[in-house]
């Protein structure tokens, strides 16, 4: 059983940067790929980039791609997405997720999630 924290949402203004951390426990990191998904009030849940095991491929949603980044530690059993250039589009409940396929269209395991709200 893999346990998820996510941490470090919080307020922003449009063009700021935040730095989201998840941190993993109860299982081997590197069976994992890791994700992070977001959901909007009224939305329904959205990919926002992943990562496979050891890190050598990673895949990021349109909205997202050239502003967020994805990164895994496996040392400290962490991945993170750095956000820069925040829009108010961005705001959304962000989770980290972790599936032993990197393809996975439904991962196992979820965090509770962090909030992200941009102002403009």
């Amino acid at each position: 059983q893999v346990q998820l924290v996510e941490s470090g949402g919080g307020l922003a203004q449009a063009g700021d940067s935040l730095r989201l951390s998840c941190q993993a426990s109860g299982g081997t990191f590197s069976r994992y790929a890791m994700g992070w998904f977001r959901q909007a009030p009224g939305k329904e849940r959205e990919f926002v980039a992943k990562i496979s095991r050891f890190g050598g491929t990673t895949d990021y949603a349109d909205s997202v791609n050239g502003r967020f980044t994805i990164a895994r530690e496996s040392a400290k059993n962490a991945v993170y997405l750095q956000m820069d250039s925040l829009k108010p589009e961005d705001t959304a409940n962000y989770y980290c997720a972790a599936d032993q396929v990197y393809t996975a269209v439904s991962y196992e395991y979820w965090g509770q999630g962090t909030q992200v709200t941009v102002s403009s």
